[in-house]
């Protein structure tokens, strides 16, 4: 976006705590023929760059950084109506969290409980 977000979302956004997302790339200028590059070596299939000096790709925390987005808070998805969030946690994780909050869960327990599990199989 080369401007602010419209009025009209601009408190929706906030209340979301998303308005950091609507400020990024505020008078930022794309260079067309690096993009163009890039797209160019782009493998779908590998989910890669193929570049002379090897494959690079690109990883959430890459994308996290670069844009300065925020990894203590709640995680953010797509509309979900369920009464049961346990049962949906644990149809999609295969655990349930200890704190739900209207279907959101705090990254820091994410982080928390996945890591502690890549530990133990990697054991």
């Amino acid at each position: 976006m080369s401007s602010p977000p419209s009025p009209l979302i601009e408190n929706y956004l906030r209340e979301m705590s998303f308005w950091h997302v609507g400020t990024i790339g505020w008078g930022c200028k794309l260079d067309a023929k690096l993009i163009n590059a890039l797209i160019e070596r782009w493998r779908p299939e590998m989910h890669a760059f193929h570049l002379p000096c090897g494959e690079c790709t690109i990883t959430l925390e890459d994308v996290q950084l670069q844009l300065r987005l925020p990894m203590d808070e709640s995680a953010l998805t797509g509309s979900v109506q369920s009464v049961d969030w346990g049962a949906v946690c644990y149809d999609l994780l295969s655990v349930i969290p200890d704190n739900i909050y209207g279907g959101r869960i705090e990254m820091g327990w994410l982080r928390d409980t996945f890591r502690s599990r890549r530990m133990i199989q990697l054991k």
